[in-house]
């Protein structure tokens, strides 16, 4: 090997080295280190499943987003319900979804064609499940805030302040 290849490898070696040495000890990150993804369900498959058929029979994703990474290019007008179950509980998803007036219980700024519609008419046992389903949909401890933010957000066009 000539001195010149040897120098190239050599640098090309310390480069390569250098470079998991600074990955290895590298320091956190201003966030701090990543936590993972803050949101989960804690429902039963079958009762997931089944709830999942009222949610596309009823049209909720024309929506509402429900475990999607969002597109900064879609506007879906409604809160996302991940998490939504830390935020609400059963009973009270239950009469929302009951109410023949859902803005009397929760306000929206949304057009008239996007805010909530009533599905009092949707048979009580599918309101029940899908009530049960979106109250097993939890967020951890540590992204609660952020959740109660985005809706508050989305809901009000204003600024959230705990």
């Amino acid at each position: 090997m000539k001195r010149g290849e040897m120098v190239v490898l050599g640098l090309v070696v310390v480069l390569v080295l250098g470079s998991i040495v600074r990955n290895v000890v590298k320091k956190p990150e201003a966030g701090g280190p990543d936590l993972g993804i803050p949101y989960y369900s804690t429902a039963l498959a079958s009762v997931a499943s089944d709830a999942m058929d009222v949610y596309r029979a009823q049209g909720c994703k024309s929506c509402h987003s429900l475990w999607t990474v969002r597109n900064m290019l879609d506007n879906v007008p409604a809160p996302k319900l991940d998490g939504i179950g830390s935020i609400r509980s059963e009973e009270w998803l239950f009469q929302y979804l009951s109410a023949p007036d859902p803005q009397a219980i929760l306000p929206s700024r949304l057009k008239q064609e996007f805010r909530m519609p009533s599905f009092a008419q949707v048979p009580e046992h599918e309101r029940r499940l899908l009530a049960s389903y979106l109250a097993s949909l939890k967020v951890k401890d540590w992204y609660l805030d952020e959740t109660r933010k985005a809706e508050y957000e989305k809901l009000t066009g204003k600024d959230y302040h705990p």
